[in-house]
């Protein structure tokens, strides 16, 4: 029988915990694979007390008997892809045998990130769109305009030249803007060796998918970013580079719409926001100061506090549709039951009108006001609870009313921060 690939999603702006989900499911999968986004994302897995950060790596490879697999639609820097490899092999993790890199993946450059935070300062503090400067942007536009590095060259003698064109580009346009030229020889080299460390992990991925499919083996896809990020159904231009979107799923890795499994869309008990745009749930009360703290809300990637506030189901429910989510995985579930009240906003206020469809027109989120059902909190130590009948019925109602609401059954509850606290239903 043909394998399937389960697909763990991102419902918001990112955060909400995919690597713990992702860890789960990694239990009874035979490969792990990332397929859209670079190293602007974050996922983070504690395993045995030991904490691992993964930003380009699918975090399910902490597990040794899963196959790992970076598809064609993530954009790479080799430098963080090397530290995170040492990272395994310091940790007694081998990844030999067990990595492949897509050939077909591009390749972040130095002139890319030097790219990135120019436009940002160019864009001005009314039109910046709280990019990471991690250079994904400028990386994927030049894979639209076709002047990027694939890793297959990358890896061949045809990267210096390539690389060459790339930093002419770059430094005509600093120069005229303003910006100090980059130097280029030294660069280059440092690449040459990094790809000497790469190059035994570049594969043609598309027919290794297909292959271990065939072999009937299981897949975890592991999103990154985030479903209102994504380049086309996220709050535009307040978003990333690539589809953090079902649709990015197949267009990142070759598997088709028939190869999936279960979708399942992550989401946080609270809500949590990095960078510029509209957030209708932000709570800017020292509620929301309480939130982040309780919850530990600093990005993975840029360390940045994180903007918090309250569950919004009307983007969950915009979610749920555009990816076709057979389940929801909700973390946090601990977080917010240290509160005392807690809020899930049912429908924004727009003109005098309440409306229950999500829209990522940035004018039209701007102007809406959070309608909110309360619920009590309190619900004390749940850390150790592994049954959902078991949560204090406080816990259940809140649960329950996200389920009708969204027309989506909740399959996980994260409990606590490390692997173990977890429900599953």
């Amino acid at each position: 029988m043909r394998g399937k690939v389960d697909v763990v999603l991102g419902c918001f702006f990112g955060d909400e915990g995919k690597g713990k989900i992702n860890d789960l499911i990694s239990e009874t999968a035979d490969v792990s694979m990332r397929c859209t986004g670079g190293n602007n994302a974050g996922h983070t897995v504690v395993v045995n007390g030991k904490k691992f950060a993964f930003h380009l790596l699918p975090s399910g490879i902490v597990n040794p008997k899963i196959m790992a697999i970076v598809a064609n639609g993530v954009v790479i820097n080799p430098e963080v892809m090397i530290e995170e490899m040492k990272m395994l092999t310091d940790s007694n993790i081998s990844i030999e045998g067990r990595l492949a890199i897509s050939d077909k993946a591009h390749l972040i450059m130095p002139y890319h990130v030097a790219m990135d935070k120019a436009l940002e300062e160019l864009r001005g503090e009314k039109r910046k769109i709280g990019t990471t400067n991690r250079g994904i942007g400028p990386t994927y536009s030049d894979k639209a305009q076709r002047d990027g590095i694939r890793m297959e060259t990358f890896v061949s003698d045809n990267f210096e030249e390539a690389a060459r064109d790339g930093y002419k580009r770059t430094n005509i346009f600093l120069k005229a803007n303003g910006f100090p030229e980059l130097e280029v020889e030294e660069s280059i080299q440092k690449y040459k060796e990094y790809a000497k460390v790469i190059k035994p992990f570049v594969t043609d991925t598309v027919t290794l998918i297909h292959k271990l499919l065939d072999e009937g083996k299981h897949f975890v896809c592991e999103g990154a970013q985030a479903t209102l990020l994504d380049l086309d159904f996220g709050t535009y231009p307040y978003v990333t580079s690539s589809n953090a979107s079902i649709g990015g799923v197949c267009t990142g890795s070759g598997v088709s719409p028939k190869d999936f499994g279960e979708i399942y869309g992550v989401i946080k008990a609270h809500s949590s926001k990095v960078g510029e745009g509209p957030y209708v749930t932000e709570d800017l009360t020292e509620v929301g100061d309480l939130i982040r703290e309780i919850a530990h809300e600093y990005g993975v990637t840029t360390g940045r506090p994180r903007r918090c506030g309250w569950l919004d189901l009307v983007a969950l429910k915009y979610a749920a549709r555009i990816n076709g989510l057979t389940a929801i995985a909700i973390n946090h579930l601990d977080t917010v039951g240290k509160l005392e009240k807690i809020k899930l906003c049912v429908g924004y206020e727009y003109n005098g009108t309440v409306v229950t469809d999500y829209s990522t027109n940035v004018d039209f989120l701007k102007n809406c006001k959070p309608v909110y059902e309360e619920f009590e909190g309190n619900y004390g130590d749940i850390s150790k609870i592994s049954k959902r009948e078991d949560l204090p019925e406080n816990a259940k109602k809140y649960l329950t009313r996200i389920e009708e609401f969204v027309n989506v059954p909740i399959k996980f509850i994260g409990t606590g921060a490390d692997r173990e606290n977890r429900i599953i239903c």
